[in-house]
């Protein structure tokens, strides 16, 4: 696509900031379901992926089935449901090459800046692209396929005496490309899904890798090879896909549902299963009992029990303990033990921005997204012609992404059948709405963030999503007009 640095002929009908799986799959909705509509993905990065170009550390994968993970129009066709991110990024590359998709993309087009007109009806968007030049482009609908990382800066974390060790510290959202940990010792500071993914990765090269952490999270273990049934023999592989994914949406449902009704049994069985799999050494309580119940933040995923492996193995060891001070070659903990180390690992989480950090005003004035209220999970109080794929916190994030652009398409069509310019979500005069969290986890980083981010609300159309299967019955057939402001054209 031609570029010019005036931007004159810059017009497309949807703009779609990111070409992560958001806004890939947002990409083939549009093209069809509304093959009239012209639009155009802008990307910053040199490659498509999002999440899974910017991460680099060893061992990084999915927490999802690639099954409900992946694409309903292009399947994921292995039989690992756990997949690392060169394998998804090669899936998400084949899947926008075999749909046209790729010829949209505009790679090093990093977007600075979004300004709404009233009085055009139309976004107008600041982009640097290709090492420093800027361009301009114009758009009736924006699209923020942004997720809600912040992929410039990691969230920060008070470690006292950090700054006096003497070997690296690496944070896993940067990690060098030219780090050797070979038989190094290394200290990963964290209890989350990264932290459990990088034991089992490291422990393979490094003399020793010890997790040592605060509190612990929970961890299930998981086959990651399906294995073929009847059904494969005899039914199309279309079909089986079709039906492996509806199971495990279904699966995947129950299980959280069991979670937050039965805490208790809960717990049980998945303290039972970590049991079942770590060396006699090495005590449930405190390493593997969290003070939290299950789903009050995300389960760590362990495809084929490969982190318990490590532990079994001698090669990686799970501390639980707080942090006295960090020393030039170690970490003194609270209880005097030392633990000695030639690399620190800052797996402590991640910062949240909403809208990829991008300055977003309306008619001038800036638009600040930190309270206002999500409309179905889409679209945001006030803001004019903008949608946001955001996925589920406990499923998959394909499907809650899917989910909205699914309704996006069905609301565009909308507009252009009743000749509508613009569609704002406002918040009723005088609505007695009960602010709620954006995300209904109790994670640190999403406690750190939630001062920034948008609320959802206890009624109408401001509530959170709940299920993909009712999230999808709403995008087709759902009322469209509830707290929607509508502006016709002149």
């Amino acid at each position: 696509m031609h570029v010019p640095v005036d931007g004159r002929d810059n017009f497309v009908d949807v703009l779609i900031i990111g070409a992560g799986i958001s806004g890939i799959n947002a990409a083939y909705r549009i093209q069809s379901r509304l093959p009239d509509h012209k639009y155009v993905i802008l990307e910053g990065r040199g490659e498509m992926g999002g999440t899974w170009d910017l991460f680099r550390y060893p061992g990084i994968r999915s927490d999802s089935d690639l099954f409900t993970f992946g694409f309903s129009w292009h399947p994921w066709n292995q039989n690992n449901p756990i997949a690392e991110a060169s394998a998804i990024k090669a899936y998400m590359n084949d899947s926008a090459r075999l749909f046209g998709i790729d010829k949209h993309i505009l790679f090093r087009h990093k977007v600075v800046s979004a300004s709404y007109s009233s009085a055009d009806q139309l976004w107008r968007l600041a982009v640097d692209y290709k090492g420093g030049a800027t361009t301009t482009f114009s758009t009736r609908f924006l699209v923020f396929g942004t997720g809600y990382y912040d992929y410039e800066q990691p969230l920060k974390t008070e470690i006292p005496g950090l700054d006096r060790f003497q070997g690296p510290v690496v944070h896993p959202q940067f990690w060098p490309e030219d780090l050797d940990y070979s038989n190094k010792t290394v200290v990963i500071i964290g209890s989350g899904a990264t932290a459990v993914t990088l034991v089992p990765s490291m422990a393979d090269r490094a003399a020793k890798v010890t997790m040592l952490q605060r509190s612990p999270s929970y961890i299930m273990s998981l086959p990651n090879r399906s294995k073929p049934g009847l059904f494969d023999a005899v039914l199309p592989n279309s079909f089986v896909s079709r039906l492996t994914r509806f199971k495990l949406i279904v699966r995947t449902r129950l299980f959280y549902l069991f979670c937050r009704k039965f805490p208790d049994v809960t717990r049980r069985l998945l303290l039972r299963g970590v049991r079942r799999q770590i060396p006699d050494t090495v005590a449930v309580d405190p390493h593997f009992s969290p003070r939290y119940d299950p789903w009050d933040q995300r389960l760590c995923l362990c495809p084929d029990g490969d982190f318990f492996k490590s532990l079994r193995s001698g090669k990686a060891e799970v501390k639980t303990d707080t942090i006295d001070t960090v020393q030039a070659d170690g970490i003194r903990l609270r209880s005097g033990e030392v633990l000695p180390a030639d690399i620190v690992v800052t797996a402590t989480g991640l910062k949240l921005r909403l809208g990829g950090g991008i300055q977003v005003d309306v008619d001038g004035a800036p638009f600040d997204m930190a309270g206002k209220l999500m409309w179905h999970m889409v679209m945001m109080q006030d803001l004019p012609n903008a949608a946001f794929l955001l996925g589920y916190t406990n499923a998959s994030w394909t499907l809650g992404a899917d989910a909205s652009s699914l309704f996006l398409t069905r609301l565009l069509r909308m507009m252009d059948k009743k000749h509508i310019d613009a569609v704002i979500p406002r918040r009723e005069p005088g609505a007695a709405i009960q602010p709620q969290k954006f995300l209904d986890l109790n994670s640190t980083y999403l406690k750190a963030a939630e001062k920034d981010l948008p609320k959802t609300g206890d009624r109408g159309p401001w509530k959170p999503r709940t299920y993909y299967f009712w999230d999808l019955m709403f995008a087709k057939y759902g009322q469209i007009g509830e707290s929607l402001e509508m502006v016709n054209a002149a």
